[in-house]
């Protein structure tokens, strides 16, 4: 087979699976899981093979025009690079994974069969935007996953907390696509096509007219689908979903479609100094904003989704100093461990009982239960604090290294400005990520207090999808060096000085964070036990955990049935206390309660935007009910009225008929006088 063969079979595969799952789901349920594992891993195995024959070189294009439009036409084409058939292998593995892992966390789950055909949809949809040459066709797989995530999102609808998360994400993103979609149509009427390589091509010429406008409308629909300041407010609030659709989420598919989008087409964004500037302004607010509400958040979860923001921001750092080979390998390192650390999370919450940190420093012996997600955790937390040799130490440092070139001029793609302005905040969010990173892993895994719940063992299949994450999260900075050739053909590796930096700023977060930690377990008794919220607009410390007791036990063994046990028996009770022994309370002082409600910006936005529209939709419905309702039923009422009087008429009467005819030539008599005397 060529290469393009196997390149449209890629996505083909997880879509075809996800259909005869849906298919097969009710008349033959014991095909349910191997349809939804084996189409995703022999995607992964043909997305491994084109890469292997594309090798980092010349990128290889096919086309076919999809239909004709009479206009700019729409073509169903192949971009094949380097960034496209890393990208490719980096969601087959976390889709293969996350696949495995479900089969075991969503075991007993009766909608496993909707659950694992939207988990491929989603797949193919994301690998259709990584392959594809064709703005149009890459839309297409855009709007796929909007849809996607909406319904694994809202998976446990019986949960409020699931049907507002869900909602809030479709609402979100859609937001950001109407620019988005406004910005594709202006490119493709400046550039004359859909294609990619012909946008590109126009810009090199010089033949787009308003390149800060389509930029600035392009990063729209990004910061909706990436989770970027302003519009990130619905990536903390999906975590109502399963965990293993969080892993897909924030590793693999959504939120990274954005920042490859813009890696793809960097030299649209790099032909305004102005868009350039925003997208740096943007990465710098969404990095420290996300670090600081990191650090003081209760749910894993939530700590974790904050965590995913704040890497998105690196990306989109690199991408705004004109450096798509750092950008692209931080979204690969990131896909790695950040899938890990999802699924650890989801291990640790079943075996714990809750999702909650404060109730987890609560309980003793937790990492001795679970052993293999407590190493390969620990693996990834310091993959996501940059510790050397793990793989989010590279990837990030090759992101501080773009804005050093930058800043000091060495790179003249994007303004100098931009590039201090990565740099600053990328050091600062190192230090606020190590911070955070710290808190989680001594919360969760240093507990003191009673013995740790025992909620069952895990199935294999869920520990050993753990350790092959660990793997890449581990090792994949260290094949940086092999393969250079794949990022732009430049080198990645960390210079001295944003090495040594970079890695001291991180190693003072978390040993600050520790010193912290320790002293409030001196001062611990000394410190009043309230009844505050970890957030104080929602209480999601038991939404996934409570869902799994009272909609499906996960893997078999989480709690009673539903049927008999309505309520979360054998769950942990949340913790809706402070607890005395979490330092992010000491480190960040006054500012931890607005970090923790996100700084209020679900509150302003309801301010902004919730409560007028709702204000005018309560005005549009008195306006229909009490006027536009009136006049309907007075046209209907009159039409009766005149009904009943022409009735009352109706007597049989000759004489009546006679004497009513008689009147009435006698009135036209009169008004034909009248006329005619006053003409």
């Amino acid at each position: 087979m060529t290469t393009t063969t196997l390149a449209v079979l890629v996505p083909l595969l997880p879509f075809l699976g996800a259909l005869a799952g849906l298919l097969l789901g009710r008349t033959a349920p014991g095909f349910v899981r191997p349809l939804a594992v084996l189409p995703t891993l022999a995607a992964l195995v043909l997305a491994v093979l084109v890469a292997v024959r594309q090798g980092g070189g010349k990128a290889i294009d096919a086309a076919t025009q999809l239909t004709p439009t009479g206009s700019v036409p729409i073509d169903l084409a192949l971009h094949l690079d380097g960034f496209a058939v890393l990208t490719a292998v980096l969601v087959g593995v976390v889709a293969s994974c996350v696949q495995l892992y479900s089969t075991g966390y969503l075991r007993d789950d009766p909608r496993y069969t909707s659950y694992a055909a939207l988990v491929s949809l989603f797949t193919s949809a994301m690998l259709l935007v990584v392959y594809s040459g064709d703005l149009m066709v890459l839309l297409v797989g855009w709007e796929i996953m909007g849809i996607c995530s909406y319904f694994l999102v809202g998976h446990y609808w019986e949960t409020p907390e699931a049907r507002a998360a869900s909602l809030k994400a479709f609402l979100v993103t859609k937001l950001g696509d109407v620019p988005f979609l406004i910005g594709l149509f202006a490119l493709a009427a400046d550039a004359g096509t859909f294609r990619i390589t012909g946008v590109l091509g126009a810009v090199a010429t010089g033949g787009i007219d308003h390149p800060t406008l389509v930029a600035l409308l392009l990063l729209a629909g990004v910061a909706g689908k990436s989770a970027q300041f302003p519009l990130h407010t619905w990536l903390p609030d999906a975590m109502a979903g399963p965990t293993p659709v969080s892993a897909l989420i924030h590793a693999a598919t959504m939120v990274a479609a954005g920042v490859y989008f813009v890696a793809r087409l960097l030299p649209v964004f790099a032909a305004s100094a102005a868009a350039m500037t925003v997208l740096a302004v943007m990465a710098a607010v969404t990095m420290v904003g996300s670090g600081l509400a990191a650090l003081a958040q209760d749910d894993i979860k939530r700590v974790l989704a904050y965590s995913t923001i704040g890497q998105l921001g690196y990306m989109s750092g690199a991408l705004a100093v004109g450096d798509r080979g750092a950008a692209v390998f931080h979204l690969l390192s990131h896909g790695a461990f950040k899938a890990l650390l999802f699924l650890a999370a989801g291990v640790i919450i079943h075996a714990a009982g809750t999702n909650s940190l404060a109730t987890m420093s609560r309980m003793r012996g937790l990492a001795a239960r679970i052993p293999d997600a407590y190493w390969t955790m620990t693996v990834a937390l310091l993959a996501l604090a940059a510790i050397p040799p793990f793989a989010g130490f590279f990837s990030k440092e090759a992101v501080l290294v773009a804005a050093e070139h930058t800043a000091l001029g060495d790179r003249t793609v994007a303004p100098a400005g931009a590039g201090w302005i990565v740099l600053v905040s990328g050091l600062l969010t190192a230090l606020l990520t190590a911070a955070y990173a710290t808190r989680l892993w001594l919360l969760a895994f240093r507990g003191r207090g009673t013995e740790a719940p025992e909620h069952g063992r895990q199935p294999l299949v869920m520990n050993a999808v753990l350790w092959v994450l660990a793997v890449p999260s581990l090792a994949f900075g260290l094949a940086v060096g092999v393969l250079g050739d794949w990022f732009d053909g430049h080198a990645l590796t960390p210079t001295v000085t944003t090495a040594v930096l970079g890695t001291g700023i991180a190693l003072v977060g978390g040993l600050v964070t520790y010193a912290t930690w320790r002293h409030t377990i001196a001062m611990a008794p000394r410190h009043p036990m309230g009844a505050v919220a970890a957030h104080p607009q929602a209480d999601p410390a038991v939404s996934e955990a409570a869902a799994i007791a009272t909609h499906t036990h996960a893997y078999g063994d989480a709690g009673p049935s539903p049927d008999r046990h309505p309520s979360p028996i054998g769950l942990a009770e949340p913790s809706t206390a402070p607890d005395p022994a979490d330092p992010a309370r000491l480190l960040l002082g006054p500012l931890h309660r607005h970090a923790a409600a996100g700084f209020h910006l679900d509150a302003v936005y309801s301010a902004l935007f919730v409560r007028p529209v709702r204000a005018a939709a309560s005005l549009v419905g008195f306006l229909d009910r009490e006027v536009v309702e009136t006049y309907v039923r007075g046209a209907g009422s009159g039409t009766e009225l005149l009904g009943r009087a022409v009735r009352r008429a109706q007597t049989g009467n000759v004489q009546t008929y006679l004497s009513a005819l008689l009147a009435g030539s006698v009135v036209l008599a009169i008004a034909a006088v009248l006329v005619a005397a006053g003409a």
